[in-house]
């Protein structure tokens, strides 16, 4: 059988409704827990203070369609959602998901895009995802113009959400979303958006990039119904530990992209359906949190582990602020260990720190921490509505406790698949007896907490990603690269731990003849380059590049990284000073 929710887990409110659009859902005030007169601003500047009503939010998302029909010919019930596809490659923006619900209000489909992506990363996914416009930012409009001439879209088509720490762009041409949303206030209304039966189940709302359980980045499509599934899964969920607090609303900081699935559901869409206010900052800025935090009586922080990490390294500057009002962290996007766990909470006793678990493919949360009950080496107890079942090496179900296993999900937040891929579709979502499930790639086991409620422990990953500062990296992308390059005649890359990123990658190299000679430190800081120069800063080498005179693999050429993991491992504790 496979493992659920515990019993305190109330059951969902009703059903996630599948003929709907995420905006319609979050604006709907028959359906909301919390009462938009008892609700919070949803988006309120971190470094200014601006602050939207929902009403205000609509309105400009409402406006912002009206220029989008009127400039693009586009109409909400006709032509296919792939016909109008939007890419939002941006610093955060109190506008973010204005932009997002203005493509959705046209029955659109959004891609957001890594604000650290380079002409090339961000042209492919143009390309892949069909995009025929760009929302972007004054600091990144050069990268988004040389992508869009790569990709034949008119730079006419780019356009500009304003940031408070960047000045609006020198060309006049280049339209900003406050000029669009003035624009829009003049058009004709735009007719009502009719879904039909089911619809919002099997259309796409966000595509957004993940490399999955292996491989290159895929472009995973995620529907209406999925997201509102997982507001609900969530929401309910955490209920009774909110009401343990009493907590109806709250203040949160998300100091996270939106452009990756964490802050985008977790932040933008949950705690804003809830009634909370969501505190943006453009980007991560140990500062800026700080200061967000003591002028907004900020609440709730969402995390990666990596922040704190930085923040027990400058705990000086941290005592630099009343951090009092904060009650609860949660962390998500990569395991946090314990040691961090104990290390915050010796400087902020009275905070609650719990991790989560899910991955793009799941629309985030598969499990999560509830402020009632915290298991430190877990990542909380399923989601109602939220099956796991485990794995074993023979591919046998474990349904024991404390046995670790490979973790298949099944929930109505798993998304649609992967878009023109289906040799990935067929090795990540199978089909048994008991319905759809996603391979995660992840190991995991169930066990009991203190409290008797069995929790979701993450043991390992299956999955060659790497994950550095929460976010993915395939091994085998840069490994790709390298060879394109002549000095490389085979090479591996796996992930090393790192006290700042969690892990960053290592390459293994094996030179080619004609560079035999060359001397190892050149042409190690030759291949970074080569990497830092075409990828994102975030796939940087910065564990360094190591020659070697073959790369361990399999018979059937499969590399071993795991191999190579346990070796650097022992080189690394050897290479350590004895106390």
């Amino acid at each position: 059988m496979p493992f659920c929710s515990p019993q305190w887990v109330p059951s969902l409110p009703f059903d996630p409704p599948d003929s709907v659009s995420i905006s319609d859902f979050m604006q709907n005030e028959s359906l909301r827990q919390v009462p938009l007169s008892r609700s919070r601003n949803p988006f309120t500047c971190g470094l200014t203070g601006t602050t939207y009503t929902h009403a205000e939010l609509f309105a400009r998302s409402e406006s912002l369609a009206r220029a989008l029909a009127d400039i693009h010919q586009w109409s909400p019930n006709e032509d296919t959602s792939w016909d109008k596809v939007v890419c939002i490659y941006s610093l955060n923006s109190i506008d973010y998901i204005a932009a997002a619900y203005a493509a959705h209000r046209l029955s659109g489909i959004v891609t957001p895009a890594n604000a650290t992506y380079t002409v090339e990363e961000l042209a492919h996914q143009l390309k892949t995802s069909g995009a025929k416009a760009v929302f972007t930012c004054s600091s990144l409009l050069a990268t988004a113009l040389q992508a869009a001439d790569m990709t034949e879209i008119p730079r006419k088509n780019v356009y500009i959400l304003e940031i408070p720490t960047e000045p609006r762009p020198h060309d006049t041409s280049i339209v900003t979303v406050d000029q669009m949303i003035l624009k829009g206030y003049s058009l004709p209304p735009l007719e009502q958006l009719r879904f039909g039966k089911g619809q919002g189940s099997r259309q796409t709302a966000f595509l957004c990039y993940s490399s999955g359980t292996s491989g290159q980045p895929k472009a995973v499509m995620i529907s209406h119904y999925n997201i509102i599934a997982n507001i609900l899964q969530h929401t309910t969920y955490e209920s009774i530990g909110r009401s343990a607090k009493k907590v109806e609303t709250q203040v949160l900081l998300a100091p996270l992209p939106l452009s990756h699935i964490y802050a985008l559901i977790v932040a933008a869409h949950v705690a804003v359906w809830r009634g909370d206010e969501y505190i943006v900052l453009p980007k991560y800025d140990l500062r800026w949190v700080l200061e967000a935090i003591q002028r907004f009586k900020v609440q709730q922080m969402l995390v990666v582990p990596p922040i704190l990490l930085q923040m027990l390294r400058s705990s000086g500057v941290c005592k630099q602020y009343d951090l009092s009002s904060v009650r609860f962290l949660f962390s998500g996007a990569a395991p946090l260990g314990e040691g961090t766990i104990k290390d915050v909470q010796r400087l902020y006793p009275d905070w609650t720190i719990g991790q989560a678990y899910g991955m793009t493919e799941t629309s985030v949360c598969v499990s999560a921490p509830s402020e009632h009950d915290i298991a430190p080496r877990a990542s909380g107890s399923l989601l109602p509505g939220t099956l796991v079942k485990l794995l074993d090496d023979q591919g046998m179900e474990i349904t024991e406790l404390d046995r670790p296993g490979e973790i298949l999900v099944q929930a109505p937040s798993v998304v649609l698949g992967y878009l023109h891929n289906e040799k990935a579709n067929a090795a990540t979502f199978v089909h048994d007896g008991d319905g759809r499930w996603i391979r995660t790639g992840d190991v995991g086991l169930i066990s009991r907490g203190q409290s008797g409620n069995e929790q979701l422990v993450i043991v390992d990953r299956i999955k060659e990603l790497i994950k550095v500062m929460g976010h993915q990296v395939a091994p085998a992308e840069l490994e790709a690269h390298l060879l394109e390059h002549p000095a490389v005649a085979d090479c591996a890359v796996i992930q090393i731990p790192d006290d700042r990123a969690g892990e960053v990658p290592k390459a293994f190299v094996v030179k080619s003849p004609a560079f035999l000679a060359a001397a190892s430190f050149d042409l190690a800081e030759t291949l970074s380059r080569w990497v830092t120069d075409h990828k994102a800063p975030y796939k940087a080498l910065r564990g360094g590049v190591e020659f070697v005179d073959a790369v361990a693999k399999s018979p059937s050429g499969k590399i071993l990284r795991r191999l190579l993991r346990d070796q650097d491992a022992e080189k690394r504790a050897r290479a350590r000073p004895r106390l």
